[in-house]
C-alpha cells in the first residue's frame, strides 16, 4: 500500500516510491503504478513508454 498522505504523484514526477521490487529480473514496481526497468527505460500506467537514457562507457566521466 502506498503512504503517500493524498494520493500518489503522478507518473511524469520522481516522487513516487518501490512498491515491489525486482531486481532479479531487473525492474521494480513503483506507487504510481510505473514500472521502472535497470536500464532506465520506463513503462507508465497509461500503456505509454520512456525509452532508455543510457550513458554509453565512451561518455562517461572518468576521474583523473
Amino acid at each position: 500500500m502506498c503512504s503517500h498522505r493524498s494520493s500518489c504523484p503522478s507518473a511524469d514526477t520522481a516522487a513516487a516510491h518501490i512498491v515491489s521490487a525486482h531486481p532479479e529480473q531487473g525492474w521494480n514496481l513503483l506507487c504510481d503504478g510505473a514500472i521502472v526497468f535497470d536500464d532506465s527505460g520506463e513503462l507508465l500506467p497509461d500503456g505509454s513508454v520512456i525509452a532508455p537514457h543510457r550513458v554509453f562507457a565512451d561518455r562517461l566521466a572518468v576521474a583523473a
